[in-house]
């Protein structure tokens, strides 16, 4: 569908500090920084454990286990955000002295999502004395009475958001569950599990429990590269709060002070540690990290993360991108099912419906998430997939548009419709949820009913969102370093993209489906390379056009030499 370009406003008013870039001033500001000091990323900026709701009953639960050597599983989840949570988990409590601690992730397609009453069965044969959940758990209520049914404590970690009921832990600490004041309500699950040790850690040390036990005192911040992985794979917003915990991470692998496993992921995705960006976890270790969960078992990602012997870690990224590859693979077959459903819909997207229900039975379950996303880009509007699961149901993988929260949607849809919505959960802009195979259009017409009521038609309208314009003399590679090291950027503080008119001056295209150009923004400027992922010339006239195009300015390295490179997000030609 056809895109406009909005250039962000930028709230007028000092510059925030006389030493930033006066480009980079602009971004920030345009994305609600009012001060420098919002700018600081120093670890002395994150906000203080104590305001979790539950953080001291967590702590005593757990300072409680240690005393007793108490038998610990931790009860994980199949994404990148659970896989860090997991390893973050069993790292932390065993440099605190816990010397009976295991993991269990549910396979998905066996056991789906969340501590059920069937994964305490499993988890009874390693006869556990505490679960602890992380990245999963806030909505386990029967996974939970059947725990403690059987004498077994638990602990729930989670981000996620509550429904009415809570479960009947012993201790729950969640940003997001009710009379939380922690700040941040966008923290990952491994962003919570990170609190957690830093609050068991601050009490075990004030008692002299490590003296007693000789553990020497563990540092928390090594385990931030984990942090970071996992809160970037998460596409959790990039508050404050996360940008400090994304950003320490960042500096800890670029120092080459990370886990053996998340500079293995990265090599695997063609990444260089000592230069790893934000985007770098995002766009090659999470995909290669969850491609474990989606396809198999995450254990191999697991493992990966906890392995301390670097050929061992190079050998199991390796297994992890063969299966990122056979994701691919699959993800562009259900990718082309779906645009060709799209297809006989509708000629405009104005007449499609405000949400889309796709489902074809060969789908499978571990990809639906990424065809959601790659759909929802197209059309800009909520896009669920579906896929069966056992026993005549569909499990769902929503993903939203900004100003919907997905979630709240399929709450919607399950209290006017009781029974229709068997399971769901979620956040803001991704969900999962399970429907009989038999309801699916009774869902399809609820769902788009549901979102008619929050959305207007042109809320439907595909907008980018640009920082404005760049001089001719501003594509440089000075700049074009100093926003890459500016970041992080992520979800709710994206990175900076600009709009101009260009002079096509060549064009090719490479790797079959991107389109390479040599541009110059002004008659008298240097000619620059761009790059145009995913996308060709075709249409074009003859001849030398000019373009419309919003891009970042970017960092190219070619055989250890750097320059400036616009990377391309979209573009149209000018007509005239």
């Amino acid at each position: 569908m056809s895109r406009r370009i909005r250039r962000r406003d930028t709230p007028p008013g000092a510059a925030l500090d006389a030493q930033l870039h006066p480009v980079l001033d602009r971004v920030y500001r345009a994305r609600g920084v009012v001060q420098a000091s919002e700018l600081d990323v120093s670890l002395a900026g994150l906000a203080p454990y104590r305001l979790l709701a539950g953080i001291d009953a967590c702590v005593d639960l757990l300072q409680a286990a240690l005393q007793a050597q108490q038998r610990v599983l931790v009860v994980g989840d199949f994404d990148a955000d659970g896989a860090t949570a997991t390893a973050l988990a069993l790292l932390g409590l065993r440099a605190m002295g816990f010397a009976h601690v295991d993991y269990l992730v549910p396979n998905r397609f066996e056991f789906g999502y969340g501590l059920t009453p069937e994964i305490v069965a499993v988890a009874r044969a390693r006869e556990p004395q505490l679960l602890i959940t992380v990245d999963n758990g806030i909505s386990s209520i029967d996974g939970v009475a059947a725990a403690r049914a059987a004498g077994i404590d638990v602990l729930i970690t989670d981000h996620h958001l509550p429904a009415q009921r809570l479960p009947d832990a012993n201790a729950v600490v969640n940003p997001n569950q009710p009379g939380c004041g922690f700040p941040s309500k966008s923290l990952a699950g491994v962003g919570v599990v990170f609190y957690v040790l830093a609050a068991l850690r601050a009490r075990l040390r004030a008692d002299g429990s490590f003296e007693r036990l000789g553990v020497p005192v563990p540092n928390v911040a090594h385990w931030l590269d984990l942090v970071a992985l996992g809160t970037v794979a998460d596409v959790v917003a990039l508050d404050r709060n996360n940008r400090i915990l994304v950003e320490q991470g960042l500096r800890r692998i670029r120092a080459g002070r990370t886990r053996p496993g998340v500079a293995a992921l990265l090599r695997a995705g063609n990444r260089d540690p000592a230069r790893c960006v934000a985007s770098d976890l995002g766009f090659a270790a999470a995909p290669r990290l969850n491609a474990a969960g989606r396809l198999t078992d995450m254990s191999l990602g697991i493992e990966c993360l906890l392995a301390a012997d670097a050929a061992v870690c190079a050998r199991m990224a390796g297994e992890l991108d063969a299966l990122n590859r056979e994701r691919r693979e699959i993800e562009s077959d259900m990718q082309a099912d779906a645009l060709a459903w799209l297809e006989t819909l509708r000629t405009d997207a104005a007449d499609l419906p405000y949400g889309l229900c796709l489902f074809e039975p060969h789908w499978h379950q571990g990809v639906v998430g990424i065809v959601a996303a790659r759909v929802r880009e197209r059309v800009h509007r909520p896009v669920i997939a579906f896929a069966p699961e056992e026993g005549g149901r569909l499990k769902g993988s929503a993903r939203s548009i900004p100003g919907v929260h997905v979630r709240d949607i399929l709450d919607a849809v399950a209290a006017t419709h009781p029974g229709l919505v068997l399971k769901f959960g979620g956040h803001a802009m991704a969900a999962g949820l399970s429907i009989e195979h038999a309801a699916l259009e009774r869902f399809r017409d609820a769902f788009d009913v549901a979102l008619r009521r929050v959305l207007a038609h042109e809320d439907l309208q595909d907008v980018l969102y640009t920082d404005g314009a760049l001089a001719p003399q501003q594509l440089e590679l000075g700049l074009a370093r100093t926003l890459r090291a500016a970041g992080p950027w992520g979800q709710a503080f994206p990175e900076p993209v600009f709009d101009g008119e260009f002079e096509v001056l060549s064009r090719r295209i490479v790797g079959e489906r991107h389109l390479k150009l040599r541009l110059r923004a002004a008659p008298d400027a240097s000619p620059l390379d761009a790059i145009a992922f995913n996308q060709t010339d075709d249409g074009w006239p003859a001849g030398t056009p000019r373009i419309h195009a919003a891009y970042r300015l970017d960092v190219n390295e070619w055989q250890a030499r750097e320059s400036a490179q616009l990377v391309v997000e979209w573009m149209e030609v000018v007509e005239g």
